[in-house]
């Protein structure tokens, strides 16, 4: 994923975290806040409860990968962070497609 639509900075994340919208699933949790910027920002993140630095890199490469192929179907003017939970170890970037997408939809967050 391109550098300009990440999510870099820690009170960023915060801010989502707090003030966000989220939508919680098995294997991801989705939030949202629109930022007032033109573009959107996709931050991810995977706590060691997901397991060790092999698995949670695993875990976030695998929701750029989805978040990537999503990107030009998304609104811009919103920042995301997916945080991975355990059982994302199970699931391959197709899954997690089609299980962010119906989300993301409802959410308004995809044209």
């Amino acid at each position: 994923m391109n550098k300009r639509f990440r999510l870099k900075n820690s009170s960023d994340f915060q801010r989502v975290r707090r003030a966000g919208k989220a939508i919680a699933h098995p294997f991801v949790v989705l939030l949202y806040l629109p930022n007032g910027l033109d573009q959107v920002r996709i931050g991810v993140a995977a706590g060691k409860s997901v397991g060790n630095a092999v698995q949670r890199n695993r875990a976030k490469r695998v929701m750029r990968a989805a978040m990537q192929s999503l990107l030009e179907e998304l609104k811009p003017g919103n920042d995301i962070v997916l945080i991975a939970r355990k059982p994302i170890l199970e699931a391959k970037t197709p899954d997690l497609i089609r299980i962010l997408q119906p989300r993301m939809k409802n959410a308004g967050l995809l044209e």
